[in-house]
């Protein structure tokens, strides 16, 4: 799962990156002339792989990974009247699952004031801009390339991104369009910015947080939204005492950090949803695409589980623990075999039966 951290400049998206990766990339009040992100890989805290890791004892416990990369903070030339984003940027956002824009929420004497609905007003636009302009030179190079008749590809790919400019000349996300599984394929190569899910990381200063909770619903009526003090949380993830780390909690009021809170909201965002494989080897947590089957489960595993599938050996979590052991879950009847279109649930454990 890859999560791209854009915003203004000197809205803190390093500082929030240092917060939620632990890292100490080089925090500056000034724009950053380089393109590079800053890129941590950071494990999905989950606590039930930790219950499963102290009931199995194995070699290994492997968390979830998210992948966050903090690209430079982007800002028009308008003297040249260029992009926000430059192309070299751009080609890396494209990368990434989902998109989460910070927004500044804190006075600083190197920006005018405070205006999160701006800046997010700001990003969406040029967002906008660059799904604009994606759509119009292909439907462009289609004509230019079809001058002595279209194949029934390329007239079914025209008509699909005019639908797709219609929306996007109307100043309305891709992501409000619903498409067949045929025209999802077909956008695929695209990478669509404004098709990728999107959440809003509201960056407050200690004396800001949680004293608007009006600007919080307003951001959250249009997106889910995390709202953080992005300094308070880089100093938080920089400590390790355990009662140190509760007593700067408790200071601020908050019962979960803001790495926990991110990876709850990018699930969501994202539709996923955890399985778990156990064992004396390992014990290992995988995402999937809410909605997804065993097979497609399977597949995340290793392909080769994919190919020779033959059915999965099913118990969920919560009966696990309350059952106390594999053994127990079976004599409670709660151990299951499940077929190809099972579609697996968030806790799910599962044990793979294939033939290559």
């Amino acid at each position: 799962m890859k999560i791209g951290l854009i915003g203004l400049p000197k809205s803190g998206k390093t500082t929030i990156f240092n917060a939620l990766s632990k890292s100490q990339a080089e925090v500056s009040a000034y724009a950053s002339t380089k393109t590079e992100p800053n890129i941590a890989i950071v494990d999905v805290r989950d606590e039930r792989v930790t219950k499963l890791s102290l009931m199995y004892n194995p070699k290994k416990t492997v968390y979830a990974k998210i992948e966050l990369a903090d690209f430079v903070g982007v800002a028009r030339d308008e003297t040249k009247k260029e992009e926000l984003f430059a192309a070299d940027l751009m080609r890396l956002v494209k990368t990434m699952d989902s998109l989460a824009v910070v927004l500044r929420n804190f006075p600083s004497d190197a920006a005018a004031a405070a205006d999160p609905g701006a800046e997010l007003g700001t990003i969406e636009e040029e967002l906008l801009l660059s799904d604009q302009i994606i759509a119009e030179n292909r439907i462009a190079r289609i004509v230019a390339s079809a001058k002595g008749g279209k194949t029934a590809a390329l007239a079914a790919e025209e008509k699909l991104l005019q639908k797709i400019l219609e929306r996007l000349n109307a100043m309305q996300p891709i992501r409000t369009l619903e498409f067949s599984a045929d025209e999802r394929k077909m956008l695929r190569g695209f990478q669509f910015l404004t098709q990728k899910p999107l959440f809003l990381i509201l960056n407050s200063s200690e004396d800001r947080f949680k004293k608007d909770p009006g600007l919080v619903e307003k951001l959250a009526a249009r997106y889910k939204t995390i709202e953080c003090s992005g300094s308070f949380e880089m100093e938080l993830s920089r400590l390790t005492d355990e009662n140190e780390i509760k007593a700067f909690m408790d200071d601020m009021n908050i019962k979960e950090s803001a790495r926990d809170r991110l990876t709850l909201v990018a699930y969501e965002t994202l539709g996923l949803v955890s399985f778990f494989t156990v064992g004396e080897d390992e014990v290992r947590a995988w995402e999937l695409v809410r909605g997804s089957n065993a097979v497609e489960a399977a597949a995340a595993i290793h392909t080769d589980l994919a190919r020779g599938f033959i059915r999965a050996e099913c118990f969920s979590y919560d009966d696990l623990v309350a059952c106390g052991s594999e053994k127990a879950v079976k004599d409670a009847g709660k151990f299951r075999m499940e077929g190809k279109e099972y579609t697996v649930k968030d806790g799910d454990v599962l044990s793979i039966r294939f033939n290559v």
